[in-house]
């Protein structure tokens, strides 16, 4: 098991100079490089990538497009519809509307419980990291689902986690403010075998932050080598930088009604949710292989439920 830190700076910082501490952080990450190219050829995906061999999914033909155009161009879009009833849907829209109504009543009266992670205050999480889920939230029962779950791991070729689930309101910004975080383009840092969902629960016009995405940027496609990918790379090259090595007109935006429901590797280029007008709420998850930093150190949730109750794959995504 690999972590995104070590304690190895921090005890150098209370010994040596400055230097020495920046020396340290070097030789950390070199180490963590070198641990999750081993987990990634050797330990923890050699061994999930044998067993997908040995049982991989029947896809229908909606499953099949979207790992066919994410495998492609780096994205796929569908309709939240295409995999699951109405039903569903309509759970997962009174669950937006309850986080809406929590989200900005708490702004209203100062935003002193609302949830943000420090440099992305501009996102409001309805669960943050923590949470205590089960397959009553509707969300993550979508995203536990083999509808979604086979999609992942025919895409990954190997059996994946589910790394990350939850519910963002993006608040707007205010004129002349400045893009930051994953507001700017970037690569995700943490795993190149990754699938990120994206569902629209409000209609997103092109002021309202949609996300965006460069197709033909995730590893293996003509624009992988514009800083390439790399464990806890440096990916955040400004939007001149980035226009100097990829043409403005290679970019797509994602601009929809709610129940857009959009796949892509995030390992490419991307970026989203500088609303200028309305707020932005979309429910996100994240699948990664066994050897993703972050998987290896936190998933965003606990699961509450009985893995003893649930199939081999989706136990394995959710343990």
């Amino acid at each position: 098991m690999h972590r995104q830190k070590t304690k190895f700076s921090h005890r150098v910082n209370r010994v040596f100079s400055h230097r020495a501490n920046g020396m340290a952080k070097a030789l950390e990450r070199r180490g963590i490089r070198a641990t999750y190219e081993l987990h990634d050829r050797v330990l923890s995906n050699r061994k999930s990538r044998r067993t997908f061999a040995h049982d991989r999914p029947e896809l229908d033909e909606v499953q099949e497009r979207i790992v066919s155009e994410v495998d492609g161009r780096g994205y796929s879009v569908v309709t939240f519809g295409d995999l699951f009833p109405e039903a569903h849907w309509r759970e997962i829209a009174s669950q937006r509307d309850r986080f809406v109504a929590e989200t900005e009543a708490d702004l209203a009266a100062g935003g002193e419980n609302v949830r943000v992670r420090e440099g992305k205050e501009f996102v409001v999480r309805l669960h943050s990291y923590g949470a205590e889920l089960g397959l009553d939230d509707p969300w993550f029962r979508a995203c536990a689902s083999r509808r979604m779950l086979d999609v992942a791991n025919a895409y990954l070729q190997m059996w994946s986690k589910l790394e990350y689930v939850d519910v963002w309101y993006s608040v707007p910004q205010p004129p002349g403010a400045q893009r930051v975080s994953s507001q700017r383009w970037h690569r995700d840092y943490n795993d190149k075998h990754l699938l990120k969902a994206f569902l629209y629960l409000v209609d997103v016009d092109e002021e309202m932050g949609p996300f965006q995405y460069v197709p033909g940027s995730q590893p293996g496609g003509p624009y992988a080598d514009a800083w390439a990918w790399r464990p806890l790379g440096e990916n955040y090259p400004t939007e001149e930088e980035l226009e100097e090595r990829i043409p403005r007109s290679a970019s797509h935006a994602f601009i929809g009604p709610q129940a857009t429901l959009i796949f892509c590797n995030t390992a490419g280029f991307h970026r989203g949710g500088f609303s200028t007008t309305k707020p932005r709420i979309l429910a996100t998850a994240t699948y990664s292989s066994p050897a993703s930093l972050a998987s290896l150190t936190q998933a965003s949730y606990r699961f509450t439920g009985s893995l003893d109750e649930l199939d081999a794959p989706t136990r394995f995504a959710l343990s």
